[in-house]
């Protein structure tokens, strides 16, 4: 999957690009990606030969890295929305899906870490969808 994406932070100081191929969608429920993402899960592109761009705001981040572990988070410091990184363990730019500002038809690969999930998420079947808030 080759592509082009463009993103940015909620208030708009920070802005990017990623060029290349993503190699897995995926949407993280371990405990530290829900703390994270103040949700049921985190939904993060991986993409090893990718090459990630700052067009504005580069100087705006701060990244977070949990000790001991391989979870980072970096975020704008105005507005703390969730933004790519480059994760050297595994080398790849993590990308979380909620900043593309471009439109991602992309498949989430897999659901990872489901034995940690949020008891609550199993039980959305019959919940009510609503477009807009109710």
């Amino acid at each position: 999957m080759s592509n082009e994406f463009s993103g940015s932070c909620l208030c708009g100081e920070v802005k990017y690009t990623l060029s290349g191929s993503v190699q897995s969608f995926f949407l993280c429920h371990c405990t530290r990606c829900q703390k994270g993402s103040g949700s049921s899960n985190a939904a993060n592109l991986f993409s090893r030969q990718g090459t990630l761009s700052w067009l504005k705001g580069e100087d705006n981040l701060t990244t977070y890295r949990h000790p001991n572990t391989l979870h980072t988070r970096c975020f704008c410091r105005t507005c703390g929305s969730a933004l790519p990184y480059y994760l050297s363990s595994i080398e790849s730019v993590v990308v979380p899906a909620g900043s593309l500002d471009s439109y991602c038809d992309l498949i989430p690969t897999a659901k990872i870490f489901m034995a940690e999930r949020a008891a609550w998420f199993t039980k959305l079947n019959n919940v009510a969808c609503f477009d807009t808030l109710p």
